[in-house]
């Protein structure tokens, strides 16, 4: 299957707004997320943009999402891992299996990047922990 088969992009555009629609409701990722993002049509535009070239090969997403994100402070497991449980619950709405499948082993993988590089940047000393994914009792 060809990526641009998978998904389309209003599909990918459903999934990025649905997905943040729910962090930013969340208890613990919302204020994290208020308190850094200040204009929210500019940062889903640029995540729509991330997600197609993910989902759907296309190379409009410029940026390096890494610096920002290892910049903040005080972030732990638990933040990283409920993105990636609001981000299954989000692609089990969308009612399309293969881009369920390809999206959250996708999310799984920048996911893990993101927190080894983030313990990398904060305690070089140490070596970076696996993320332990359970999505029991993930919120709706």
């Amino acid at each position: 299957m060809k990526p641009t088969e998978l998904c389309s992009e209003q599909e990918v555009t459903r999934l990025v707004h649905d997905f943040y629609a729910r962090v930013r409701r969340d208890d613990l990722l919302g204020p994290i997320f208020e308190r850094h993002v200040a204009d929210w049509d500019v940062h889903l535009a640029k995540l729509v943009d991330f997600w197609s070239a993910i989902l759907r090969g296309t190379r409009r997403f410029r940026g390096a999402p890494m610096p920002a994100h290892v910049a903040l402070p005080g972030l732990h497991d638990a933040l990283f891992q409920r993105w990636l449980q609001l981000f299954h619950r989000t692609t089990a709405s969308l009612g399309n299996d293969a881009m369920q499948t390809h999206a959250n082993a996708m999310a799984r993988r920048i996911a893990q990047s993101f927190w080894y590089g983030y313990q990398l940047s904060h305690d070089p000393g140490q070596l970076p922990r696996e993320l332990e994914i359970d999505f029991q009792g993930v919120p709706s």
